[in-house]
């Protein structure tokens, strides 16, 4: 669980013994990056039209619910699955077995149809759609949990497998939460109002699933793409223990209205995230690579994390009334904090995995895939868009949400281009053909 000095990830043949982790097909990791994209591209465009009832805190409208669950479950699902198939193989270092996974990008497509549905209330199409992403996440987490499992004990793994399990877990648990909310109705259950249910799933979901595999992850990939000194050493994964620990004492005082579990399980979840933030810090601090997206859209992300943090705790101490301060929270934990890191990877991931699977011969340098210009702009307009609407749902100001999700179609937009570039420089079709192995290093 600890990780020493690294600035490449290294698929080698161990000598004598079975191969070290690869990561995912070239193929397969575009195609769900582009899954992802085409979710956000839809996501931002339904923030225009969502944006006079984000202003106006209106969070049950259709135009809101349906932005938001674009990015739940037709944007995160696919890029979580593409970024994890990608690092993950070889920081657990355990194989993957590809050929089932290309049944992941037609489950997860079902997350476009699954987010109008539940929007706009069609059972039908929220069932059917719901099953695929269901299936899709099922085969994706029984995947990442078999990599853990094998992960080999005694030798120096550069993530968590408590980490990583504990994200599996949680990701198991939004989903099933998610479906037992909408399945239910707005009727209170177990004595817990929906709206209650509604918060504990959100939570669940980008604090124990998405924020625990960032810090899983990131904790050593930040350096590494950074060509940063690697985090110290550790001998347990107290961030992640401690995030787990304090999302759900957080999670039982929302059940309760218990304001002081609620407090205490947000400071604790704020101290777990701090250890992290000081690690992107130094990374930030010492970076030897140009800055790039990832490391920008993970210093953004960090600031909505705070902001988020701040609005959480006020509405539990009672600062903040909860009916605007809540659907900003919403806004800067699910769109700034968790969709901006996960986007801000993609395109650098796929532009690595190019660089790993070229074919034997002569091959460009890393950075001559990455369009680095144009991800640094879709990250600007992001972090400008995210904020414009997180404080438009706070002040009630409509031409600011506007503002703010136009900025955000322009962000989806360079993020689409960003890709499309790096996939327009792959290598050509017949070499592709050719190819039967990555190549023996592979930076990240």
């Amino acid at each position: 669980m600890s990780a020493g000095p690294q600035t490449t990830i290294v698929p080698l043949q161990a000598r004598g013994a079975r191969a070290v982790g690869g990561p995912v097909q070239m193929e397969l990791l575009g195609t769900l990056v582009l899954v992802a994209l085409v979710g956000w591209l839809a996501a931002a465009c339904a923030l225009v039209y969502a944006a006079p009832d984000v202003a106006a805190a209106r969070a049950g409208e259709p135009g809101p619910v349906l932005a938001a669950h674009l990015v739940a479950v037709a944007l995160l699902p696919a890029a979580v699955a593409g970024a994890s198939f990608h690092v993950l193989p070889v920081m657990l270092r355990t194989e993957l077995r590809r050929r089932r996974l290309w049944m992941l990008p037609p489950l997860l497509v079902g997350g476009l149809a699954l987010a109008p549905g539940i929007a706009f209330d069609v059972p039908a199409l929220t069932w059917a759609a719901a099953a695929a992403v269901a299936a899709g996440l099922a085969l994706a987490v029984a995947e990442l949990g078999r990599l853990v499992a094998l992960a080999p004990h005694g030798r120096t793994l550069i993530a968590s497998r408590a980490g990583v399990a504990l994200a599996l877990f949680h990701a198991v648990a939004a989903l099933t939460l998610g479906m037992l909310v909408f399945g239910h109705g707005d009727a209170p259950a177990a004595g817990v109002s929906h709206d209650r249910w509604m918060l504990i799933h959100l939570n669940v979901a980008i604090l124990g699933w998405l924020t625990l595999l960032i810090v899983a992850v990131g904790r050593t990939l930040a350096p590494m793409l950074a060509r940063a000194p690697a985090a110290p050493s550790r001998l347990l994964p107290r961030e992640e223990l401690g995030l787990t620990a304090g999302l759900w004492t957080l999670a039982v005082g929302i059940a309760l209205s218990a304001r002081w579990l609620e407090v205490a399980g947000g400071a604790v979840v704020a101290l777990s995230v701090a250890s992290f933030v000081a690690v992107l810090a130094h990374a930030a601090r010492t970076r030897r690579a140009e800055l790039e997206a990832p490391l920008v859209h993970m210093l953004a992300g960090v600031a909505f994390l705070a902001q988020s943090a701040v609005l959480g705790l006020g509405v539990a101490t009672g600062a903040f009334a909860p009916h605007r301060a809540l659907v900003a929270y919403v806004v800067f934990l699910l769109l700034g904090w968790a969709a901006g890191v996960v986007l801000g990877h993609l395109g650098k991931l796929l532009s690595l995995s190019l660089w790993v699977w070229w074919p034997p011969g002569p091959r460009p340098k890393q950075h001559a895939l990455y369009p680095r210009g144009v991800w640094l702009a879709e990250a600007a307009a992001f972090a400008l868009g995210a904020e414009a609407v997180g404080l438009a749902a706070l002040l009630g100001t409509a031409t600011l949400a506007r503002a703010g999700a136009a900025s955000l179609c322009v962000a989806a937009a360079l993020a689409a281009a960003g890709a499309a570039i790096t996939w327009s420089r792959r290598p050509g079709w017949r070499a592709a053909r050719r190819r039967r192995q990555p190549r023996k290093r592979a930076a990240a």
